[in-house]
């Protein structure tokens, strides 16, 4: 979320950042209204209450000089006065509401090094690593490798939840709890805190890191206004909502699995064949704290993180900066990690790492205090990044090593996780 003081004196700044994002705009207008008679509101409050303190210091006065009936007299019109306050300060709080509700639906501020772009097709290519395999036979796309290795099942994932829901057997299982626990054992040598938390989750802490009140339709609602999570990242963020933290533990890095739900609304007729954009799904993520002067520095050092996962596996893939028109809500800027798919033929994503600035800091009221260089508290900065997406991972192993006999060779690095397997045999052995 804004600072309403920043909006307030920089209403060019926002205008443009919302046009350089393409599908985002704000009530300017709007906005100005409400923050005028809000500011009125508080004013003639002010005066009334310093009205009224006068009055009741003449109340005494008159009562001490035996003027009753003047005394009484004010004793009337402080209390109309209180009664008016009363209403002042109903009308603020409504107000204050209303313009809360107008500025945490404005997107966050694109940092000034972000491309401007209209989408994802104008996202800079930043680097490469690895070269797409030259296959001597015409590779077979992840969803018939899975189907003929009995890795995946995908009729019978629909039979048991519903269509862009899949069942995983054998191997598949196997994989898919192998790379989830070489991604986290990765993330913990590197100084992340691995922590387990709920996949259920509460309005409070979805608005914190900006999915409410802007993306509740591309969530899964439960009972009692609760939600099914769409990443690790809303927990491991808000596991610091409302505190204050030392400058001396900055920066904080978290890592969690978790299943992620959502309903990806609007993307019908979009990947709808195998795993790659699916109702729920398997993911590691990766989330920060930092200090304002060193959170770019934490972002790098979290692409990295992520990379080296990649690299570690094998797999080609390349970095991309997303220009303003694909930026996310909450994001400052972000790097997409996207990894080769033959089936594609190009690259999809798998990691995005952002920094969200004091964006989600403000939302969630997180803090930090350093004595030694300033009075009071400021907001942290806050980082997050898939590391990696499981799914996507396996469907990325599985097409980039394949063997012309239908065989899928494990990578090096994951057979310490899955018994010391090195082959997956077409009949699923």
């Amino acid at each position: 979320m804004l600072d309403i003081k920043f909006v307030r004196e920089n209403p060019d700044v926002v205008d443009k950042a919302c046009e350089s994002r393409q599908n985002a705009h704000w009530d300017r207008e709007r906005f100005f209204e409400l923050d005028e008679a809000r500011r009125s509101t508080i004013g003639e409050v002010e005066r009334l209450q310093a009205e009224r303190n006068a009055k009741s210091k003449l109340i005494g006065k008159l009562m001490r000089e035996g003027k009753k009936d003047e005394a009484e007299r004010a004793k009337a019109e402080v209390a109309a006065n209180k009664g008016r306050i009363a209403e002042l300060d109903e009308r603020r709080a409504s107000l204050d509401g209303e313009l809360f509700d107008l500025v945490s639906a404005i997107p966050n501020i694109p940092h000034e090094s972000v491309p401007y772009g209209r989408d994802d097709s104008d996202n800079p290519e930043l680097r490469r690593w690895g070269e797409p395999r030259e296959f001597d036979f015409t590779p077979k796309a992840h969803w018939d490798l899975g189907v003929a290795t009995g890795m995946i099942d995908f009729d019978r994932g629909v039979k048991l939840a519903g269509t862009r829901f899949y069942l995983l057997g054998g191997v598949g299982a196997l994989m898919e709890r192998a790379l989830i626990n070489f991604f986290i054992d990765q993330h913990a040598q590197a100084g992340f805190k691995e922590w387990w938390p709920p996949v259920i989750t509460n309005r409070e802490s979805l608005f914190g890191t900006g999915q409410l009140p802007k993306f509740d339709e591309d969530l899964f609602h439960v009972s009692g206004g609760m939600y099914l999570i769409p990443t690790a990242e809303v927990m491991l963020t808000n596991i610091h909502r409302d505190e204050i933290l030392d400058a001396d533990v900055l920066p904080l890095l978290y890592t969690a699995f978790t299943p992620c739900f959502r309903e990806e609304a609007g993307s019908a007729g979009r990947d709808t064949r195998g795993i790659i954009r699916v109702h729920e799904f398997d993911k590691v993520e990766m989330v920060k704290f930092a200090k304002p002067d060193n959170s770019m520095d934490q972002l790098e050092s979290m692409v990295a993180q992520a990379e080296s996962c990649l690299q570690l596996l094998g797999l080609p893939y390349h970095v991309v900066t997303l220009c303003t028109g694909d930026l996310g809500f909450s994001a400052a800027k972000c790097f997409d990690l996207e990894v080769w798919l033959p089936s594609y033929n190009s690259y999809k994503e798998i990691s995005s790492c952002s920094n969200c600035w004091d964006f989600q800091a403000r939302r969630a009221n997180i803090r930090y205090k350093d004595p030694k260089a300033f009075k009071g508290t400021r907001l942290v900065h806050t980082l997050n990044g898939s590391g990696l997406a499981v799914g996507r991972t396996m469907a990325a192993i599985m097409e980039n090593y394949q063997n012309a006999d239908g065989s899928i060779t494990v990578p090096e690095a994951l057979r310490p996780y899955m018994r010391g397997m090195e082959l997956i045999r077409s009949d699923g052995a």
